[in-house]
């Protein structure tokens, strides 16, 4: 089929062509070179929600933490500390 888009070259490794066979068990409609573009984007979407659930877990902690060291320093800490260096 005739693309001004980039053509990608893959050699079928065994590990790719065992992830192709179980892909066509799933969706036995389709080509293995379709096979392997909806393993591309269920791949994608997989580290995106991976991502996404990672960023989430840091801002839960931060939020579960936020504030516990609030009056530890005391009043005016940084001005008093700013006076001690040097000019």
């Amino acid at each position: 089929m005739p693309t001004t888009r980039p053509r990608i070259m893959v050699t079928e490794t065994d590990e790719l062509a065992a992830a192709l066979d179980s892909a066509a068990s799933r969706y036995p409609e389709l080509t293995r070179a379709q096979l392997l573009t909806r393993l591309a984007l269920e791949g994608q979407r997989v580290a995106q929600h991976a991502q996404e659930d990672r960023r989430r877990q840091r801002l839960d902690a931060l939020r579960q933490h936020s504030g516990a060291l609030t009056g530890a320093y005391g009043e005016h800490y940084l001005e008093r500390l700013r006076q001690e260096w040097p000019a």
